[in-house]
């Protein structure tokens, strides 16, 4: 173990980590930093219309249900991530202390992204960046430092300007629920959103899966978690 992520630092500081982490083994619980509400926000300020606000959760929302097997069949049908709404250019900020060891990698969230190491085998995605982040692989970073901007999924500022933040191993194959990890007013910050914000039920078990703290960890290439017999609400067209 101490071989591997030895091994990835001195990658990442040479900037040519990227691919090894990307075929990695996933990293097991004993290695990896247990949830503390260890790490921020990734914007400053409060919350609001004219700021930012969470758009869709993390997990099993009615937006990832609808595209479980195309958008996210390599995530298990979930949403494996937190979608902050906001303005395009609006700053974004390390969500903990950390290394950079990705800008623009391989990991889609288009046009930009951005992935800091942290410690406890944790690593922060930044997706949809309005521009590519001007910070270089290897540099150290602290909680709350300006990293990059928040831009929009289909490049325009106006179709869906939001900034898509995921927490992983560092491996890249597991997937984690952020909320026990950042320290926020979760309960506040779920009463506002648009697009995938509910859960889709199952409901032969109508209770699984229908709180932002249940939502379950994601492994990468894994099955299909939500292949439900008895979706609610249906998918377009009756589809299952």
């Amino acid at each position: 173990m101490r071989g591997w992520v030895g091994a990835g630092l001195l990658a990442a500081g040479l900037g040519v980590g990227v691919a090894a982490a990307h075929y990695a083994a996933a990293l097991p619980d004993s290695v990896i930093a247990k949830p503390s509400r260890q790490f921020g926000l990734p914007f400053a300020g409060a919350p609001g219309p004219n700021s930012w606000l969470l758009g869709q959760g993390y997990g099993n929302t009615t937006g990832a249900y609808r595209q479980r097997r195309s958008t996210y069949g390599n995530l298990q049908g979930v949403h494996a991530g937190l979608d902050f709404s906001a303005p395009c250019g609006t700053p974004v900020r390390a969500i903990g202390d950390g290394v950079v060891a990705e800008v623009d990698g391989s990991h889609g969230s288009p046009p930009h992204n951005l992935v800091i190491d942290h410690a406890g085998n944790l690593s922060s995605l930044y997706g949809h960046l309005r521009v590519r982040s001007p910070l270089r692989v290897g540099v150290r970073v602290t909680k709350g430092q300006v990293v990059g901007q928040s831009g929009d999924s289909q490049g325009t500022c106006v179709s869906a300007p939001h900034l898509h933040l995921e927490l992983r191993d560092r491996s890249h194959q597991r997937f984690f629920n952020p909320l026990p990890y950042i320290a926020a007013d979760w309960d506040s910050l779920a009463l506002a959103g648009s697009f995938g914000r509910g859960y889709e039920y199952d409901l032969s078990a109508p209770r699984k899966w229908q709180t932002p703290e249940s939502q379950p960890e994601v492994r990468r290439g894994g099955r299909l978690l939500n292949e439900f017999a008895n979706p609610w609400p249906p998918s377009p067209g009756g589809a299952r």
